[in-house]
């Protein structure tokens, strides 16, 4: 263990679950300690089963302040539709071109958007595109002709989530140079966001653990009870 380790987990008590804004502030003061700007990871442990489809979770949430990373973002459209992605900010745009490059292995975009009329291309990169968590999808606004909006909502913070085989959702929610607040607030947006997509199958206790950590730094438990507590606050305003 390093010494840098040694020194974050000395700052608080690995038996105990912390709030959110408590959790925040002490993985930022130790991930000051560092010569690069880490990313604020978050892992929830879902009390579902993913292998049944009625307790499959996924979804977007748009984190308030951004996620801090630079997102490439390709869009496959046509005609007007292309220079619309153009003048939005696309990083790549293109059809049957670039899906003859996707299909070669390249793969040079985090974020896949599509106007409708394309799909009958898509299919031919399911197998490419999906295992990577790329496919575009209809009820996730990236299958649409506003590619615009698309474009904006995905350079703008826009980030997908989708659990595992064994439950777990996990996302970067920013940077540790951003303002503590800041932080805070992305951190109970995914949260808020996850538990609104409580699937109808899931029973029990749908939330079993989340935890919040840095790129390099120890995971710190969120304490459940004060998290209900925010989900709930949302729900009701």
């Amino acid at each position: 263990m390093s010494k840098k380790m040694k020194a974050a987990l000395a700052l608080f008590d690995r038996t105990k679950s912390y709030t959110v804004e408590e959790a925040v502030k002490v993985l930022q003061n130790a991930a000051k300690a560092r010569k690069f700007d880490e990313t604020f990871e978050i892992a929830m442990n879902l009390g579902i089963d993913p292998r049944h489809a009625d307790q499959m979770v996924r979804g977007m949430v748009e984190l308030p302040h951004g996620t801090g990373a630079k997102v490439r973002v390709a869009v496959f459209a046509k005609d007007a539709k292309a220079e619309e992605a153009k003048k939005a900010g696309a990083d790549i745009v293109g059809a049957e071109d670039l899906v003859e490059q996707v299909l070669a292995g390249n793969i040079n975009f985090d974020r896949c958007i599509a106007t409708p009329d394309m799909m009958g291309l898509m299919g031919r990169m399911a197998r490419v595109l999906g295992p990577k968590g790329l496919m575009p999808n209809p009820k996730l606004g990236t299958v649409t002709m506003d590619v615009a909006k698309a474009i904006e909502a995905a350079k703008g913070g826009s980030i997908e989530f989708r659990a595992n085989k064994e439950g777990i959702v996990q996302a970067g929610v920013g940077k540790a140079s951003f303002a503590e607040g800041k932080l805070v607030d992305n951190v109970k947006a995914f949260i808020t966001a996850i538990q609104r997509a409580k699937p109808a199958g899931a029973r029990g206790n749908y939330m079993k653990k989340v935890t919040l950590s840095t790129t390099m730094g120890p995971g710190m438990k969120i304490d459940l009870s004060s998290v209900a507590a925010e989900t709930s606050a949302g729900k009701a305003a």
